[in-house]
């Protein structure tokens, strides 16, 4: 996963934090919808986006895909630790990683493990297939340990701004 560089953090005042609201709960509100919610009109609320988007607040707009209907049914949490942990090591790691299309997060943790994934694929034998062909293959790769979601209670990309 590339490293990003350390931002300094934007100033957001009430206005800025209701629009950041609304555009995570709906990113395809038009700038009139969002002006009408903001009680503004349309060219500062279009202003305010663009700025946002600039000073990278605001990265992307993405879509959220059902996963099951897509065939995608199976969810693991995969604890990676290294053998080794030089910075080239590591930088190989996960540049590797961020290749598989499996792979939907690499966070680098604290603890009894070096990094955690969470892993889609379709079923257990293409979860397998990952594991033993792809993962098994990084080098450096000492100890995985894999948990798998029976059920999802709660998932979101909201941050509250409160």
């Amino acid at each position: 996963m590339a490293t990003k560089e350390k931002n300094t953090k934007t100033q957001l005042d009430a206005t800025d934090r209701k629009l950041l609201k609304l555009l995570q709960q709906n990113a395809k509100m038009t700038t009139k919808q969002l002006a009408h919610h903001l009680n503004l009109t349309v060219t500062p609320v279009f202003e305010r986006i663009k700025r946002l988007e600039k000073t990278g607040v605001i990265e992307k707009y993405v879509a959220i895909i059902n996963k099951e209907k897509v065939g995608k049914e199976l969810v693991a949490f995969c604890n990676v630790s290294l053998k080794e942990h030089s910075h080239d090591i590591i930088r190989d790691f996960e540049a590797s990683i961020s290749q598989m299309t499996e792979v939907l997060e690499c966070h680098h943790i604290a603890g009894m493990f070096d990094y955690t994934l969470k892993v889609i694929t379709e079923n257990m034998e293409t979860y397998h297939h990952f594991i033993y062909n792809k993962l098994a293959s990084v080098n450096h790769v000492g100890n995985v340990q894999s948990s798998f979601v029976m059920r999802e209670i709660k998932s979101g990309t909201e941050i509250h701004l409160d």
